[in-house]
């Protein structure tokens, strides 16, 4: 078989058919719990066939000035949710600290280590390294991570949370491509996810969430 056309079928595969698998059953399995099998096949493809080093997953590296411009791109994000929760969802104002709030700081603590780094490795390192084949320019790898990263929420079943998440597929990307960090784009998402829970759009993220 024809190497590209291989890579190309496990992409489709990977990226979209084990999602849509798990929006058609979903008692198959919890969307969190394929993070950590997908993230052990793609450091195994990622060593056979790449100069990838572990180094890469803790590399930082970045300026102070586009963390600053970063730190105040979610400072800004956060003002706008902030203020459509209040004015259009005001029952859902921060919903989960209010109705949990263990449950909210236990999330702070393990959402950015157990679920933005590994979604971050999966939808940006991999993505770019994998298939830089059949993908190749730089915006190439933006807009399929955007849809991609977007495409895996189909499992929430709400379109909401897969508007959000295409949006900010594309600003990791954009994060990742400049700064080769995944480390950073990690923190990043991290804070992100903070923020919607936080103030009251978890609901979109997380099902059956607990307020």
């Amino acid at each position: 078989m024809n190497k590209k056309i291989f890579i190309w079928m496990e992409f489709v595969l990977l990226f979209f058919g084990i999602p849509l698998l798990i929006y058609l059953d979903k008692e198959f399995i919890h969307p969190i719990m394929i993070i950590l099998p997908a993230l052990l096949f793609i450091f195994l493809v990622l060593r056979r066939t790449t100069d990838f080093t572990w180094k890469e997953l803790v590399r930082w590296k970045v300026p102070k000035a586009v963390v600053v411009k970063n730190l105040l791109i979610l400072a800004g994000c956060t003002l706008l949710t902030l203020g459509y929760v209040l004015f259009f969802d005001r029952e859902n104002l921060f919903n989960l600290p209010r109705a949990n709030p263990w449950i909210y700081v236990a999330m702070c603590l393990f959402y950015p280590i157990f679920s933005a780094f590994g979604q971050e490795i999966i939808y940006r390192t991999f993505l770019c390294r994998r298939y830089s084949r059949i993908f190749p320019k730089g915006w190439h790898f933006v807009v399929v991570s955007g849809i991609t990263f977007s495409f895996l929420h189909i499992v929430y079943y709400d379109p909401v949370s897969m508007i959000l998440t295409f949006i900010g597929g594309l600003y990791f990307a954009r994060v990742y491509q400049l700064t080769r960090s995944v480390l950073f784009t990690s923190v990043l998402h991290g804070l992100f996810g903070i923020m919607f829970f936080g103030v009251g759009m978890g609901q979109y993220f997380w099902l059956d969430i607990p307020i």
